[in-house]
């Protein structure tokens, strides 16, 4: 049977962003918070239905006493059916996929609205149910109660084209090569238009002795260390980059994501101060400089 993708809104404010329920958090202005791998399940987010499913959620509806204080932003709208465009280029789906058996908001799931009787119906009561879950109904305050079917006509709209990350925004290039001194030894980088140093994330795994796995076909290094805790961090890189985008995660577990960064010319490309920060890597300025792993 063909994996399900689940929309929600998280009933919280714009910037929540929390590890454990979510593949992928929406931030109110559109950025992406890649949480864990899309291959594996999480248990916690549309009940009955966690098995073979992906959970994408928009940060939003958080307002008190209504939560229409609060609404779904077109950015994360936009981000969120891009989101899950991409998901399905990665399975191979084509426009005419995207039905309510493959793409579903959580209000349609609580209300088994794709024919699957998976539990009571604890969805809106104008559908009959308890009126427990509603997600994505509607899209706007007072709007037509066909937010499911809206967004699945978003995400045909976007497969039926050629992807676009962001029209209008040249690709991320780097400007020129140079090196740093990483752990006593000189690194290779690439300096990018903003001076932000990139290197080639299998040098930076080699150079501190970290274990990892490279997955070509889900665009994936796999990290086999038990010491790191993923921070999520804001900035995180966004395929607005204009570059395909990789992730390294940990292996097992519920597979977080540590950071995403960009393949350029077949190659796994990250920034390099991320990097450290997130294997707990010191490091120096002027100039800039890496030097060992805190406790390590």
């Amino acid at each position: 049977m063909a994996p399900t993708i689940y929309l929600h809104w998280s009933a919280t404010p714009y910037n929540w962003v929390r590890s454990g329920l979510y593949h992928t958090i929406v931030a109110g202005d559109g950025h992406l918070h890649r949480l864990h791998s899309y291959t594996i399940d999480l248990n916690a987010h549309t009940w009955r239905r966690n098995s073979n499913a992906v959970a994408i959620s928009c940060a939003c509806m958080g307002g008190r006493p209504d939560p229409w204080s609060m609404p779904p932003t077109e950015a994360q709208i936009e981000a969120m059916c891009r989101e899950v465009a991409a998901v399905a280029r990665s399975w191979d789906w084509q426009a005419a996929d995207i039905r309510i058996e493959r793409v579903m908001t959580h209000a349609e799931a609580a209300s088994n609205r794709d024919g699957r009787v998976m539990h009571d119906n604890y969805g809106p009561v104008a559908w009959g149910g308890t009126g427990e879950r509603w997600d994505f109904m509607q899209l706007r305050k007072g709007g037509p109660a066909d937010g499911g079917e809206e967004l699945r006509r978003r995400v045909r709209a976007l497969l039926s084209v050629e992807p676009d990350p962001d029209p209008g925004q040249p690709a991320l290039a780097f400007r020129r090569r140079a090196t740093m001194a990483a752990r006593g030894t000189e690194l290779a980088v690439e300096i990018d238009a903003n001076g932000t140093s990139w290197a080639l994330a299998a040098d930076l795994l080699s150079l501190y002795d970290i274990p990892y796995e490279w997955n070509p076909a889900q665009r994936r290094i796999l990290i086999g260390s038990t010491d790191i805790a993923p921070t999520y961090r804001e900035d995180g890189v966004q395929a607005s980059i204009g570059h395909p985008l990789f992730e390294m995660g940990l292996q097992g577990g519920n597979a977080p994501v540590i950071l995403r960064g960009i393949l350029r010319n077949d190659r796994a490309w990250c920034r390099v101060l991320e990097f450290a920060e997130e294997f707990g890597i010191t490091a120096f300025f002027q100039p800039f400089a890496l030097g060992e792993r805190r406790g390590g």
